[in-house]
């Protein structure tokens, strides 16, 4: 089944380049989560794992996901599945986390400087 969009000025665009273009917003979010997690960890001089990591994964993961039942590929389908489910679990652990193992956290990451700077 192909669908004909038509925009103001008249052109047309199929549905196979629409979900072309679905598919490369998906990889370039997905793609993301890398940079934040890298621009993250330099600026904390160690590897750390930023929420938006997470976000980013979640957001670009179903992007991908819809693109692979669009495309009917169930290697991609299954990885892209199985992808959300950590993404929504870690998410999960982000949002459940409470004060105090947060401030435990902070806490510790002050000593740890702390001890670096003497």
């Amino acid at each position: 089944m192909s669908i004909t969009i038509r925009n103001t000025e008249g052109t047309q665009m199929s549905t196979p380049t629409l979900w072309l273009i679905i598919g490369f917003i998906g990889q370039a979010c997905f793609s993301c989560r890398f940079l934040v997690q890298w621009l993250a960890s330099e600026r904390a001089k160690k590897s750390v794992m930023p929420v938006a990591f997470w976000y980013f994964s979640l957001f670009g993961g179903t992007t991908l996901l819809a693109y692979a039942l669009y495309k009917r590929d169930p290697v991609f389908i299954l990885g892209q599945a199985t992808g959300l489910f950590v993404y929504c679990r870690n998410l999960y652990f982000v949002m459940h986390e409470t004060p105090k193992e947060n401030n435990e956290e902070i806490s510790s990451n002050k000593v740890q400087r702390a001890s670096e700077n003497d």
